[in-house]
């Protein structure tokens, strides 16, 4: 069925979208809002003064004023609209409440910090109650200085196991030079640490002065072939501790033409200065080690030192050194973590047995090791530990835990006053 109307004109109202102008001011105001509401609760997390700027005020004013509005005509208004606020709360609800709880977690921020803070307070105020150190000693029960055994020489001063290192080592007062022993092909004992793929490689020119051999152990060349290599030219090249630097002009020429010396060029030495040798023994073989025991021991009775002088290191055939040379001193190597007890170090020693440690390069270190009770340290840096009077410090374990006491109380006064003039 059709309807017809009548023909009467009219003329149309002029309707007015304010969809876009409202919406984009909502946008506006929110996203200001939002950043005013951020940077409060900043502020308030750091405790700093709420300030605003008059303009800051007004567009807040103005802000309020349009989201009473909008209220208020939904309202009024637009009551069926309220559905569309609830769709959209179910949306962003969620998201919503993460953000308060966001908001107040900023907000209460200074008691989670307070509590924080409290927690960790009495654990440090308490740590005294677990702390220990070997350096909690009177002064009249400090042991003596542990003596001090050159680590191959001086071998920050001057390359590794060379006769410079060793001379330098002289001048430190060390009481020993420790060593590595390795055998040439023709069985003479001479002195190198580097005994697996490196072998010679770091330390010496033998690349260059036999590029064509396998290097591959002691028993690789002749003493004769040994003697013409470069020892001393990749301590001044690399300069390995950064001390190169500290060096004359002679000093350095003197290291970068060293050559690879002979265990029994390190025993004369030794004797001559009255210092103790002690020395790995390494062979690429191991099965050679026996045999090599038998060629060191007689190239130290060769030497006429003072068997005293030898601290004997090696494990094997230790019955056939015992008895073929019974005044050798025979030294047990033994690992033991520095954790394990160190105040046991002391009661060691008061048992006369010596206690050793390898390697200590640091003040620190060889200040905890002197309290603790060690006999001797093997350093690189014998130049540096020798300057050493004293520990870095000691104190009483009583006057340690009165002083404490007095710290934590006058720190708890100090907080105490703080929180009160801030809260």
């Amino acid at each position: 069925m059709c309807v017809s109307y009548g023909t009467a004109m009219y003329a149309p109202k002029k309707r007015i979208n304010i969809y876009f102008p409202l919406s984009n001011s909502s946008y506006i105001i929110v996203f200001y809002n939002d950043q005013d509401d951020c940077f409060a609760l900043i502020q308030v997390a750091f405790k700093e003064p709420l300030d605003l700027h008059w303009t800051h005020k007004v567009f807040l004013f103005c802000g309020f004023v349009f989201i009473t509005a909008g209220v208020t005509g939904i309202t009024f208004m637009w009551q069926e609209e309220w559905v569309t606020v609830q769709l959209s709360l179910e949306a962003t609800g969620p998201f919503l409440q993460f953000g308060a709880v966001g908001a107040l977690t900023l907000m209460i921020s200074r008691y989670v910090i307070g509590a924080t803070f409290t927690v960790v307070s009495v654990a440090i105020f308490l740590c005294p109650l677990w702390i220990q150190s070997p350096c909690f000693i009177e002064k009249k029960d400090l042991p003596p200085k542990p003596k001090l055994i050159g680590h191959r020489g001086a071998p920050m001063l001057a390359p590794e196991n060379t006769i410079m290192s060793f001379n330098r080592s002289i001048s430190c007062g060390v009481k020993a030079f420790e060593t590595d022993v390795q055998l040439s092909k023709d069985g003479v004992p001479f002195l190198m640490h580097d005994h697996n793929t490196k072998f010679l490689l770091r330390t010496t020119d033998a690349k260059d002065k036999f590029p064509n051999k396998t290097l591959s152990g002691g028993t690789s060349l002749t003493w004769a072939e040994y003697q013409r290599l470069n020892a001393g030219e990749w301590f001044v090249q690399t300069d390995p501790f950064r001390t190169v630097s500290q060096l004359s002009e002679d000093e350095r020429a003197l290291a970068g033409n060293q050559t690879i010396p002979s265990l029994l060029q390190l025993l004369n030495l030794a004797q001559d200065h009255n210092i103790s040798v002690m020395f790995d023994l390494y062979s690429f073989n191991e099965s050679n080690l026996e045999n090599n025991t038998v060629e060191i021991v007689k190239t130290i009775q060769l030497s006429g030192i003072n068997p005293d002088l030898v601290l004997w290191l090696p494990s094997t055939k230790r019955n056939y050194v015992h008895t073929t040379a019974p005044g050798f001193t025979q030294q047990h190597l033994g690992h033991c973590k520095f954790v394990c007890n160190i105040v046991s170090h002391r009661e060691l020693r008061k048992t006369e047995v010596e206690v050793n440690l390898w390697v200590v390069n640091e003040r620190w270190l060889f200040s905890l090791l002197w309290c603790a009770g060690a006999s001797s340290v093997t350093t690189n840096a014998c130049h540096i530990l020798k300057d050493i009077e004293k520990p870095d410090w000691i104190i009483p374990y009583h006057l340690y835990r009165k002083i404490c006491f007095i710290v934590d109380f006058a720190s708890i006064l100090v907080m105490a006053g703080i929180f009160v003039n801030q809260w």
